[in-house]
């Protein structure tokens, strides 16, 4: 299984003492904005254990996130295939950070991280990065990493309820167009 690393960021696979911390950032109505619900702690664990098979079946996947001077957990970040009910397909890189760690770069340094091994380690063609409309602060970090939306691309993410997290935006980059 891979591991990445960047100026500050470690991209590991998950420990037991990630589950307390990564179930306090689930719970967390403000991390959780642009998802229908918060999770409670047995979905958090179940995610973990979803995303470390991944890891350790492919050798990419859903990370997590230390910061590395101090060897704290601050989230998630990665690549994982497209979920099949979506209107198109491929590899989507992803984030989700704690709170605290909001604001300091860490989202875009890790997701370029994982962009970089999607395209230089996976050979990928094309890179999808998917949120809710109204996610202003994602949408900022994908286009800081490169990446551009076509409206035509926007749709209604059929499994999300009926409401304001429904209307989604993709952005992707392309292998030939990163820099």
């Amino acid at each position: 299984m891979s591991e990445l690393r960047t100026d500050r960021l470690v991209l590991r696979a998950w420990r037991e003492s990630d589950l307390a911390p990564w179930a306090a950032l689930n719970a967390d109505p403000e991390v959780r904005e642009h998802f229908p619900d918060v999770l409670t702690r047995e979905q958090s664990d179940a995610s973990v254990a979803r995303f470390q098979a991944d890891l350790e079946r492919r050798g990419w996947g859903w990370w997590a996130v230390e910061v590395r001077a101090t060897g704290e957990f601050i989230g998630f970040t990665g690549l994982d295939p497209v979920d099949e009910d979506m209107p198109f397909t491929g590899v989507e890189v992803g984030w989700r950070l704690a709170r605290p760690h909001w604001g300091h770069g860490y989202a875009t340094e890790a997701a370029l991280a994982a962009v970089d091994h999607g395209f230089e380690a996976l050979r990928l063609p094309e890179i999808l990065a998917v949120t809710t409309a109204t996610n202003l602060r994602s949408q900022a970090v994908m286009r800081r990493i490169g990446m551009t939306r076509d409206p035509a691309d926007d749709f209604d993410d059929l499994t999300v309820p009926e409401g304001p997290l429904r209307p989604s935006v993709v952005y992707r980059l392309r292998r030939e167009d990163r820099q």
